[in-house]
């Protein structure tokens, strides 16, 4: 099977990320160019990074890329997105599908074209929440109807609610929501590690979402939560047959007797020569088990990705193999669409 090849609309620091899952896996990927906004932006990446980056769009379209990715501002991405689905391209957008509902009802008429769009929602993928996933599915709690969320903010974390709590894009909800702010203590941006003692207001919204079928879930989110050592993130899944804390499983078994157990999660250090705190040294999960039963394996082996460019590696396959016609699309719009529709409700106080 040939490389999927892809081109990046975009240079920024979310945009590096796919540039170094093709450099980890050059048999996997292939990036074709990057498009910056100008030639002098694209030497100055050119000579930065040593990659192929370009200021035309008809190079880019020569090249017949698989898919074009779109990591701009939220704020443009979507209208960038529906310019690349206008040339013929399949397009995987960088999240959110869109911060207004015109601009998501306008990707739903793409949608209803023809055209092939795929929101970069990767949060599923994770090691840790797939392997979650395939334990909620194996029943060990039996039907889980109360989740308390707190992994991910906005649209990342209506995808895991919903997918945590087994919830389709055709079931109703209310959601009603607060945003507060509070001081805390600064310690780690995308950039730069900070050890001065500052401290500022920081957000935390908490919203209460009930769907029709009865599932209710309580999310909350705190700006700080992805990187601080502070604030940890944290989740509880109820069900009927027990529940599941932060990786911890209490349940019922065969004969009805209280039982607990882990899910066993396995890492290997990686350390490279980045500057950049969050990507110099990380862990990367080689396997995750339940009760000795396997539930998560790298999908490309050991490799040296972190857990977002690893699920953000196999939206990228699987967006490659939509486009060219083999399967269904890993993240359908009516998923990505509904999912940055809760994230405005959330956005929007006390609104149902």
């Amino acid at each position: 099977m040939g490389k999927y090849r892809f081109v990046i609309v975009g240079t920024g620091w979310r945009a590096m990320y796919y540039v170094r899952i093709a450099r980890v896996l050059p048999d996997v990927f292939e990036l074709c160019t990057m498009l910056a906004r100008s030639e002098e932006k694209a030497q100055k990446i050119h000579d930065e990074y040593g990659i192929s980056c370009t200021a035309s769009e008809e190079e880019c379209l020569s090249l017949k890329p698989d898919f074009v990715v779109v990591s701009v501002a939220k704020t443009a991405g979507p209208e960038i997105a529906m310019h690349w689905l206008d040339r013929g391209c399949t397009v995987l957008l960088e999240t959110p599908a869109g911060i207004d509902e015109d601009t998501l009802s306008r990707l739903r008429e793409r949608e209803e074209q023809g055209q092939k769009i795929v929101v970069a929602e990767q949060y599923t993928r994770y090691p840790q929440y797939s392997a979650l996933l395939k334990l909620l599915k194996k029943g060990i709690i039996g039907e889980a109807n109360y989740l308390n969320i707190s992994l991910a903010h906005e649209y990342h974390g209506a995808s895991l609610m919903r997918a945590l709590l087994g919830i389709n894009a055709d079931t109703g909800f209310s959601i009603y929501s607060r945003t507060y702010t509070f001081p805390t203590t600064e310690t780690l941006t995308r950039y730069e590690e900070i050890v001065d003692g500052r401290v500022s207001g920081k957000s935390r919204t908490i919203a209460f979402c009930e769907f029709e079928n009865g599932k209710t879930a309580v999310y909350e989110f705190d700006s700080e939560q992805y990187r601080s050592p502070i604030r940890r993130k944290t989740y509880k899944i109820q069900g009927v047959r027990g529940e599941i804390i932060d990786n911890h499983v209490y349940y019922l078994d065969a004969d009805n007797r209280p039982a607990e157990a882990e899910l066993e999660i396995e890492t290997r250090l990686v350390e490279t020569d980045d500057p950049n705190p969050n990507l110099s040294r990380f862990k990367e999960i080689s396997r995750i088990s339940f009760r000795g039963e396997v539930l998560y394996e790298p999908p490309f082996g050991l490799c040296g990705l972190s857990d977002d460019e690893t699920a953000i590696a196999m939206l990228m396959k699987e967006t490659a193999e939509y486009s060219k016609g083999n399967g269904d699309s890993p993240y359908p719009l009516q998923e990505a669409l509904l999912d940055s529709y809760m994230a405005i409700l959330m956005r929007n106080e006390n609104k149902a």
